[in-house]
Parts: structure tokens; sequence; C-alpha cells
């Protein structure tokens, strides 16, 4: 017997050939006028295909950046100047942005304390000239009258590449890594992701088993603070036996400096383990350098020399990945 049937009455189709809303006011009578909301609708649809649009292209992209070129982790500021950069330059490479947050952006919504205007010493200012993002300039620094302009231009800017695919409200549990039989050297081949909502409740829950998500390099730039602060360096040192001849240990960030820290956090960028750039503030952790406070051009920048050093490495990893378990099948 076959099952029921649903029966609806067919919806009468909109006429999308001429302008329903025009974004400029067709005034009568001193009436500001965008549309005739009388005889307004939305195209027909149903909720299946809705459902269907969302699952197929979000598995399609799971299913191709499983294998990625270059993995950032973590879309604050740092991580997706570097997003930016890489995509433009290399729009050969897969990369793919994993943000624990379900609003990328980490803290560079707003300025400090909740404050609005976002101050970047120069030169970040090169940057904003980049994005064309618009500042006031004060001599040796320039400030936009508001961080969330900044972050939510470098966000579009950044994910309108076609090689970018961005993965929020996942969480980075862990580090994909081999070890060199002859060296014993450790290298980071990728992560080990799961949905953020999952991740934070593994202690009430029985076990929920993650994903994996393979890569040529790995760039960290979890920041500092929050449940997933300097994930990355905090696990690599858990991973490096103590035995080793340069183990790796995390330094501690210290206390405020703008000076001393922008510097230091620009300069220090680099890959710390191979396979495994660390940019940001997550740096700070690693090498017991100062934080900075609320001042951006040292995120901003340390996002291009992040990218430069993934771009570096990149060609020596992924000869070391194919020459292991067959490298990445693209």
């Amino acid at each position: 017997m076959s099952p029921p049937t649903m029966v609806q009455k067919p919806v009468g189709n909109v006429d999308l050939k001429t302008p329903v809303v025009r974004l400029e006011s067709n005034s009568t009578d001193s009436q500001v006028s965008f549309a005739d909301w009388d005889k307004f609708n939305f195209a027909p649809i149903r909720e299946s295909t809705v459902s269907r649009a969302m699952t197929k292209r979000y598995f399609n992209d799971l299913d191709k950046y499983t294998e990625s070129d270059v993995i950032v982790v973590g879309a604050g500021s740092a991580g997706l100047s570097a997003a930016y950069v890489l995509a433009k330059n290399r729009p050969d490479l897969k990369i793919a942005i994993i943000e624990a947050s379900v609003s990328p952006g980490g803290g560079c919504w707003l300025g400090g304390q909740l404050f609005s205007a976002m101050v970047m010493r120069k030169p970040a200012h090169l940057f904003l000239d980049e994005l064309e993002i618009a500042y006031e300039d004060e001599g040796d620094y320039v400030v936009v009258k508001h961080a969330a302009l900044f972050m939510s231009t470098l966000m579009s800017k950044t994910l309108q590449f076609p090689n970018v695919k961005l993965f929020n409200a996942t969480a980075v549990e862990d580090l994909i890594t081999r070890r060199d039989e002859s060296t014993g050297e450790l290298r980071i081949a990728g992560v080990v992701t799961n949905w953020t909502l999952v991740t934070l409740n593994h202690d009430t829950q029985s076990c929920m088993d993650p994903n994996t998500l393979n890569a040529n390099v790995v760039l960290s730039t979890t920041g500092h603070d929050g449940p997933f602060g300097a994930f990355c360096a905090k696990r690599l040192e858990s991973l490096r036996p103590k035995s080793a001849n340069e183990p790796f240990e995390l330094g501690g960030m210290r206390g405020l400096d703008m000076n001393k820290a922008e510097d230091a956090i620009v300069k220090g960028t680099r890959e710390v383990a191979p396979g495994l750039v660390i940019a940001g503030m997550e740096l700070a952790e690693v090498d017991g350098s100062n934080r900075m406070g609320p001042t951006f051009g040292a995120m901003a920048l340390s996002g291009v020399k992040a990218a430069e050093s993934v771009l570096n490495v990149y060609e020596t990893r992924r000869k070391q990945n194919e020459a292991c378990y067959g490298g990445l099948q693209n």
C-alpha cells in the first residue's frame, strides 16, 4: 500500500520581472514608498526545499574541505586577516576556517571595554587601505569609527573568495599528528572537530566522537581568552614528550605593555612546530610576551605575517604529507 500523499493547493507564481521592491523612493503626495506592499508576496517555496538547499551545500563543502590545504583555527582578527592574504595570493589553495562561536570575529566587534572605536597603530593602516576601510588619521595611529566596521568588512571580503569556507559553531578538539620514524619529529597534519555545543558538554553526556579534517598546514589563532583560548598551543604542549631535545613549553602571557606587545606578536608569528603556525594573542601564551590590550594593529599584521609563514613552509609540509599515507586526496 502506498503511503498517503499530501495534497496542497498550487500557489500562484510571483512576477519577478518587474521591480517589486525599489531601493529608491517613489514619492507620491509627500509619502515615501518603496513598494506596493498590499500586492507584495515572496516567491513560493516548500520547507523541504530550504532544508535540502542548506544540507546539500554544507555536506558538499564538508566533503570538499575535509582535505584542506590550509586550516585556520579561530576566525578573529588575526585568523581572518591571514585567511584574506592567503586566499588572495594563492587562489589554488583550499582554505578552511574553523570557528567555535556562532558569530565569527573574536573580540574584534568592539574596541575595548565595550567601547566602539578601534585604534590601530601605524603601519597597520596599510591593511585598512587594502580593505578600503575609512579611518581618522591621528598621526602615529588611526581610528576606525567602529570596530564592527573593520570586522564585518574583513569577514565579507574574506568569505567572498571561492577557495575559502568558514565552518562556524565548530570547535577544534584535538590535533592530527604524524611522527617521523627516523627523526622522531612530531608534525601537525590536521584537526579534530566537533559541534561546539557537543565539545562543551562532554562531561554531561556519554562519548560523542568527533570528525577529522586533514591539512598540509594548520594556522592557529585562537586568542588567549574564553573556553578555547590558546587551545592548539596548550594541546601541543601536552603532546610533546618532556624528554624531547626541544620540549615545547608555554611561556605564559605577561602583563599589558602595548609598545612591547605588538612588535613581539608580529615578529614572533611563525611555525612553532612542523605543520603548525601560531599567530595573534595565542602567541603571547607561547612566548611569554606581553598583552597589548585594545589596540589592534598587531592582530591584522600578525595575520599577514602568518600567511607569509604558512606559504613559506607549505611546499615542504605538502611533500612530507605526500610521503605519509599518500598525502591529501583532493
